[in-house]
């Protein structure tokens, strides 16, 4: 037996992959299974700072997006933080991505899916600060879900826990230690996008086109992932719903063209296969005609 919190029975300790500790639970409530995530001691010690994290959590509640994992509580035990999310069946971006480039159409539809979430967190008021592949769950059926603990505590930790961060991919702005906004997002889902594409993060200075590096990314993706990324904020596009509709361009352009994105590679290895069978053929024709002479003389 795990523990319970409040009405919450813990069935599992889980890979936390973000902060804190993570458990599937069971809400005796309302006889559902959840997620519950009890943050570290150190998160939000100040008491205004904390106030506010409730405030902001008990907000991110009303947020209902589809790819945006849903908050269902938040409260205090013992002095630690718990925040109860909505249970998923899934896996990481990261483990979808496997250390190589993705389909260029799927990942296209994910990073449409993640711009949609962000562009649904900023007209409630939120700046989410915390994608990654890691942070990212792709569910069961093929569904993003951005998490929602970062648009709760973003901003939460005390200074002297800098160890301890919840933005993985910040925008240039933000590792300057300037504030974030809606721009600071977009270039997190298109760094996570350029990474899809390529199995590399960009760099803050300026990146490569995609193509460079993935041949099946179009002269479109590439615009559309280098502005998403600019160094420059002014340069990114300055909303998340710009960048979702010229994704969606985008994926329209590869479904007309009749391209996944890496069918060549496949088409390649049938008409090689294709090939050698070709040639066996022609030899075994040849060996018979060979042999039929040889008989009749």
């Amino acid at each position: 037996m795990l523990g319970a919190l409040a009405h919450y029975t813990f069935l599992e300790r889980l890979d936390p992959a973000g902060l804190g500790e993570l458990y599937r639970a069971r809400d005796t409530r309302l006889g559902r299974t959840v997620s519950v995530r009890l943050l570290p001691r150190d998160f939000a010690t100040e008491p205004g700072v904390r106030t506010a994290l409730f405030e902001r959590a008990r907000s991110v509640v009303t947020l209902s997006h589809p790819n945006v994992t849903a908050l269902f509580d938040v409260g205090e035990h013992e002095g630690c933080v718990y925040l109860v999310f909505e249970f998923l069946k899934g896996q990481s971006l990261r483990a979808e991505m496997a250390g190589r480039p993705m389909n260029v159409r799927r990942a296209v539809e994910l990073a449409i899916q993640m711009a949609d979430a962000v562009a649904d967190a900023h007209a409630a008021g939120f700046i989410h600060g915390g994608l990654s592949p890691d942070s990212i769950v792709v569910t069961a059926k093929g569904h993003v879900k951005v998490p929602a603990l970062e648009l709760a505590a973003y901003g939460g930790f005390d200074h002297e826990a800098a160890d301890i961060r919840l933005r993985d991919y910040d925008s240039p702005e933000e590792a300057r230690g300037q504030p974030a906004d809606e721009r600071s997002d977009i270039y997190s889902v298109g760094a996570v996008l350029f990474e899809m594409l390529t199995t590399r993060r960009p760099l803050h200075r300026g990146a490569a086109a995609p193509s460079v590096s993935n041949r099946h990314v179009p002269q479109e993706l590439d615009e559309a992932a280098l502005k998403a990324i600019a160094p420059n904020p002014v340069s990114r596009f300055q909303s998340a719903a710009t960048f979702a509709a010229e994704l969606r361009s985008v994926a329209a352009i590869l479904d007309v063209r009749g391209g996944a994105g890496d069918e060549s590679e496949h088409f390649e290895g049938r008409s090689a296969h294709v090939g050698r069978a070709l040639v066996f053929a022609a030899f075994i024709l040849l060996a018979l005609g060979t042999l039929a002479w040889l008989m009749l003389t």
